[in-house]
């Protein structure tokens, strides 16, 4: 195991940073008022130097044409390096200024940056919720990656404490701002306005990840900070499988291309159902006009191998009941996208109508990315119910920076939807029907279902305990 100690340092230090997080201001940088300030342009660090990082989240900042990359920071010594070298070349491509970047292995040191205004994070899931809460409460705006925590319980917590501080918070639920065809947007109009009928049905089809026997334990990269990777997460042995690729590609930077490991344990990501279902059921809960509401119940099956590292589920069927009846089925049998159904035809949507990079069995299908029973359900003329155009997320997000107004997936509703994905993991756990109270947010009378809300987290990490140190400080 990697010998070196924490980056938290020890719990007085955690409580120490956590009060001076807690006082942090929390109004917009003067400097970024009115078209007449000093550049006008808002500061940005990038927590996170991975796939996701690099590319995708790292070009939609620097090719906003209103932000300044200033920041990165990760665990991986080389990964942060080729993250700084991503960043230069990002900003030569768009023909704009280059910004001087510094780079960190402690988050901490990266949210005490000068002049600091927001931050993207695209960590390993378990790793979202603690990053995101100091974040806020060190005065900085989010873009947080998607699923929005790992846990029921964290989503509470962030979601409260963005309500709370009035931060700028945006989860990565991208399809909400997907061009140029804008088809998620444009199939929740039409089921908005009623295209369909009365919506009956909601069919929603993921992937699935496969799984690897196990590795033996390997030793520790000497430039990956182990122990601070696992955060909150049980101390176990290192593998490359459960981690990141750590080969080099033919120039010698690392390979951050390739789908790693962390993706398929459930330590630190719950698979598929909250992977793509992130995805799929905000759009699902967008055109049902559901997203600050949730299921009454759900029932679940689903594979999970015997595996220690790779261990998310496989194949799967989950059915969800919403209030007015409407019912939401989930399965990796069905075509990647969601269909409504109503009284009077479907609609589907889709990214691209076939198969992503970040869908690793995925064969496509044969319905279209905008697709419909009857193609005059897909006539643009008529609409009664219409959504705000976007086609770059990064770019609303960063537009709200400056405006201050909600963006397009704010903390309450990417909670919900990522609370449906949990709640679906918990019935394919239990494999049994379960009652859900969406106001109290609480399974009925289930306490073992109730007791998957939450996990435990080794010191010193975690939201729950972040949380606890500003209370106590």
């Amino acid at each position: 195991m990697n010998p070196r100690p924490s980056p938290l340092g020890t719990r007085r230090d955690f409580c120490r940073t956590a009060a001076t997080l807690a006082l942090a201001p929390l109004i917009l940088p003067a400097r970024l008022r009115g078209a007449d300030a000093p550049s006008n342009r808002i500061r940005v660090a990038h927590i996170g130097c991975g796939r996701i990082g690099t590319s995708h989240d790292m070009p939609g900042v620097a090719h906003s044409g209103v932000a300044d990359i200033v920041a990165v920071c990760d665990l991986d010594a080389r990964r942060l390096a080729a993250g700084k070298t991503s960043v230069e070349r990002l900003f030569r491509e768009s023909k704009a200024p280059g910004p001087s970047i510094a780079t960190y292995g402690d988050y901490r040191e990266l949210l005490a940056h000068p002049d600091l205004d927001a931050v993207v994070i695209s960590t390993p899931d378990h790793w979202h919720a603690q990053l995101a809460l100091a974040a806020i409460h060190a005065g900085k705006d989010v873009y947080l990656q998607k699923p929005m925590t790992m846990t029921h319980a964290e989503g509470i917590l962030l979601r409260d404490a963005v309500a709370k501080t009035g931060r700028i918070f945006q989860v990565g639920s991208q399809q909400r701002s997907w061009g140029p065809g804008e088809q998620f947007r444009k199939a929740c109009e039409f089921v908005r306005s009623g295209r369909v009928g009365r919506l009956t049905q909601v069919e929603i089809g993921l992937p699935t990840d496969p799984t690897a026997p196990d590795q033996p334990e390997q030793p520790v990269p000497p430039h990956l900070n182990y122990d601070a990777w696992l955060g909150p997460t049980e101390k176990v042995a290192y593998t490359e499988q459960r981690v990141h690729p750590q080969k080099l590609t033919r120039n010698g930077q690392p390979d951050v291309g390739s789908r790693p490991g962390w993706l398929r344990n459930e330590s630190y990501c719950l698979g598929m159902i909250t992977g793509w279902g992130a995805h799929h059921f905000d759009t699902a809960h967008w055109g049902m006009g559901v997203e600050q509401g949730g299921p009454i119940k759900i029932e679940g099956k689903g594979e999970f191998p015997k595996n220690k590292i790779w261990n998310v589920h496989g194949a799967y069927h989950v059915e969800l009941t919403y209030p007015g009846n409407v019912r939401l089925t989930v399965s990796d049998k069905f075509q990647n996208g969601i269909k409504f159904i109503g009284d009077a035809g479907w609609i589907f949507v889709c990214r691209d109508g076939a198969a992503t990079a970040s869908d690793p069995t995925g064969t496509g299908g044969k319905l279209k990315a905008l697709d419909a029973s009857d193609p005059r359900l897909l006539d643009p003329k008529g609409l009664t119910v219409q959504f705000q155009p976007s086609t770059s997320h990064h770019l609303n997000w960063l537009e709200c920076v400056k405006s201050r107004r909600i963006p397009l997936a704010p903390a309450p509703v990417a909670h919900r939807a990522n609370t449906a994905c949990i709640l679906s993991w918990i019935a394919m756990k239990l494999a049994r029907p379960l009652t859900w109270d969406a106001a109290a947010e609480r399974f009925v009378n289930d306490s073992s279902a109730n007791a998957l809300l939450a996990r435990p987290e080794r010191a010193p990490y975690g939201a729950t305990r972040f949380v606890q140190g500003l209370v106590k400080t």
